[in-house]
């Protein structure tokens, strides 16, 4: 019974039934457009210069599904295109879920930054209540070339135990972002509003 109960409260798969005809997504785009933004706001953390975490959510998701649908009109065999690239990305309960993206406007600096950047997904931490969690990269896409240059932006999986779980949980708890690449070494302490916002991904 609780376990039924939990998982209406949280969702951690968009299914078919979930996708919305079209047509009548259009009609509510602009509105899901601005509460998504809304939302996006206390769940984006930048680290340093140039990277901003952005962690995801089934509402973050079901969104980014829907924005692809809606710009591609690819029909039925999109959708379960979609459903299986983005999935992956909507927190199981005991886990954060971040698109790390390094954003560089000069294309040259770029080139040259993300060259030295390989293997950076691998460096990635959460540090709170004395614990550090070390990201996982999501398994599926390479990030990392075999020349040693990182993708601009990475997918990473946080996985917390249940006594990690709980000191994020509390309230005012300091929860520290890092990146410990030797090109890249940078910390950042995650404001209350997007620790409170993130407590909900968990189970």
């Amino acid at each position: 019974r609780m376990g039924i109960e939990a998982n209406i409260e949280m969702k951690t798969e968009i299914t078919r039934g979930d996708v919305m005809d079209m047509d009548a997504y259009a009609g509510v785009r602009k509105e899901r457009r601005a509460r998504i933004t809304e939302l996006k706001r206390d769940r984006r953390v930048h680290v340093g210069p140039d990277a901003t975490f952005y962690f995801e959510s089934y509402d973050t998701m079901w969104h980014q599904v829907h924005e692809m649908l809606y710009i591609e009109r690819g029909g039925e065999e999109q959708i379960a295109d979609e459903l299986e690239a983005y999935n992956p990305l909507i927190p199981n309960g005991r886990e954060l879920v971040t698109t790390l993206m390094f954003e560089v406007d000069d294309p040259d600096r770029r080139e040259v930054f993300l060259a030295d950047l390989g293997g950076v997904e691998e460096t990635v931490t959460i540090a709170v209540g004395g614990e550090t969690i070390t990201g996982v990269p999501e398994t599926d896409i390479d990030r990392t070339t075999a020349d040693g240059k990182a993708s601009a932006i990475q997918f990473i999986h946080f996985p917390f135990n249940d006594a990690q779980a709980e000191a994020f949980k509390t309230e005012g708890a300091q929860v520290v972002l890092g990146i410990g690449h030797a090109k890249y070494g940078h910390l950042a302490i995650m404001g209350e509003n997007v620790r409170a916002a993130l407590a909900s991904d968990f189970a």
